[in-house]
Protein backbone atom coordinates (compact mmCIF):
# COMPACT_ATOMS: atom_id res chain seq x y z
CA UNK A 1 0.00 0.00 0.00
CA UNK A 2 1.45 3.39 -0.93
CA UNK A 3 1.50 5.81 1.71
CA UNK A 4 3.00 9.67 2.02
CA UNK A 5 3.34 9.24 5.89
CA UNK A 6 7.02 9.52 7.19
CA UNK A 7 8.86 6.25 8.08
CA UNK A 8 11.50 4.74 10.24
CA UNK A 9 15.35 4.00 9.94
CA UNK A 10 13.29 0.32 9.30
CA UNK A 11 10.62 1.65 6.83
CA UNK A 12 7.64 1.07 9.03
CA UNK A 13 5.54 3.77 8.69
CA UNK A 14 5.06 6.95 11.34
CA UNK A 15 1.53 7.80 11.97
CA UNK A 16 1.77 11.53 12.03
CA UNK A 17 -1.89 13.44 11.87
CA UNK A 18 -1.85 17.07 12.54
CA UNK A 19 -3.52 18.37 15.37
CA UNK A 20 -6.91 19.98 14.50
CA UNK A 21 -7.63 23.92 14.72
CA UNK A 22 -9.97 24.51 17.62
CA UNK A 23 -9.96 20.65 18.41
CA UNK A 24 -8.17 20.90 22.16
CA UNK A 25 -10.53 19.75 25.23
CA UNK A 26 -10.30 19.37 28.86
CA UNK A 27 -12.13 17.70 31.10
CA UNK A 28 -12.31 18.05 34.88
CA UNK A 29 -12.47 14.75 36.04
CA UNK A 30 -13.88 13.52 39.35
CA UNK A 31 -16.45 11.07 40.78
CA UNK A 32 -19.18 12.17 38.69
CA UNK A 33 -19.27 10.84 35.04
CA UNK A 34 -18.36 13.78 33.07
CA UNK A 35 -18.27 14.07 28.99
CA UNK A 36 -16.81 16.50 26.61
CA UNK A 37 -19.45 19.85 26.46
CA UNK A 38 -18.36 20.11 22.90
CA UNK A 39 -18.94 16.82 19.93
CA UNK A 40 -15.90 16.25 18.44
CA UNK A 41 -15.69 17.35 14.87
CA UNK A 42 -17.23 14.36 12.11
CA UNK A 43 -13.73 14.59 10.35
CA UNK A 44 -11.67 13.67 13.21
CA UNK A 45 -11.12 9.74 12.97
CA UNK A 46 -8.43 9.99 16.00
CA UNK A 47 -7.64 11.83 19.12
CA UNK A 48 -5.15 12.05 21.93
CA UNK A 49 -5.70 11.52 25.43
CA UNK A 50 -3.70 11.91 28.92
CA UNK A 51 -5.53 11.98 32.19
CA UNK A 52 -3.52 13.31 35.65
CA UNK A 53 -5.10 10.79 37.40
CA UNK A 54 -5.91 7.44 36.75
CA UNK A 55 -10.01 7.38 34.87
CA UNK A 56 -12.62 4.59 33.80
CA UNK A 57 -13.80 5.92 30.24
CA UNK A 58 -16.27 5.09 27.84
CA UNK A 59 -17.15 6.58 23.78
CA UNK A 60 -20.28 7.05 22.74
CA UNK A 61 -23.17 9.69 21.73
CA UNK A 62 -24.83 12.69 23.65
CA UNK A 63 -25.88 10.30 26.33
CA UNK A 64 -22.42 7.66 27.10
CA UNK A 65 -21.67 8.41 31.06
CA UNK A 66 -18.98 5.96 32.37
CA UNK A 67 -19.31 3.26 35.32
CA UNK A 68 -16.48 1.65 37.27
CA UNK A 69 -16.73 -1.41 35.21
CA UNK A 70 -15.62 0.31 32.06
CA UNK A 71 -12.19 0.68 30.27
CA UNK A 72 -9.40 1.95 32.73
CA UNK A 73 -6.47 4.20 31.63
CA UNK A 74 -4.13 5.00 34.25
CA UNK A 75 -2.60 8.17 34.64
CA UNK A 76 0.32 9.84 32.88
CA UNK A 77 0.05 7.69 29.35
CA UNK A 78 -0.36 9.86 26.34
CA UNK A 79 -2.49 7.47 24.33
CA UNK A 80 -4.22 7.64 20.26
CA UNK A 81 -7.43 6.42 20.19
CA UNK A 82 -9.99 5.68 16.78
CA UNK A 83 -12.88 7.18 17.42
CA UNK A 84 -14.26 6.44 13.95
CA UNK A 85 -14.59 2.87 12.54
CA UNK A 86 -14.60 3.40 8.58
CA UNK A 87 -17.31 2.68 5.95
CA UNK A 88 -19.38 0.03 7.51
CA UNK A 89 -16.85 -0.52 10.56
CA UNK A 90 -18.84 0.79 13.19
CA UNK A 91 -20.06 4.34 14.27
CA UNK A 92 -18.30 7.92 14.85
CA UNK A 93 -17.66 8.61 18.20
CA UNK A 94 -18.94 12.36 19.01
CA UNK A 95 -17.93 12.43 22.83
CA UNK A 96 -15.71 10.15 25.88
CA UNK A 97 -17.06 10.14 29.23
CA UNK A 98 -14.94 9.85 32.50
CA UNK A 99 -14.77 9.31 35.43
CA UNK A 100 -11.94 9.23 38.43
CA UNK A 101 -10.80 6.11 39.55
CA UNK A 102 -8.46 8.13 42.65
CA UNK A 103 -8.66 11.86 43.41
CA UNK A 104 -9.78 14.24 41.11
CA UNK A 105 -7.78 15.69 38.12
CA UNK A 106 -7.87 16.77 34.31
CA UNK A 107 -8.11 14.56 31.17
CA UNK A 108 -6.70 16.62 28.16
CA UNK A 109 -8.01 15.68 24.42
CA UNK A 110 -6.56 16.48 20.57
CA UNK A 111 -8.29 16.34 18.05
CA UNK A 112 -6.06 14.63 15.09
CA UNK A 113 -6.96 15.21 11.21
Amino acid sequence: MTTLLPKDSDNNVIPALRMADNGAHTIDVTAAATRNAIAFAEETKVISIYSTVPVYLKFGDASVATTNTDHFFPAGTYYDVAIAGGAGKGPHHDFISVMTVDGNGTLYISEKA
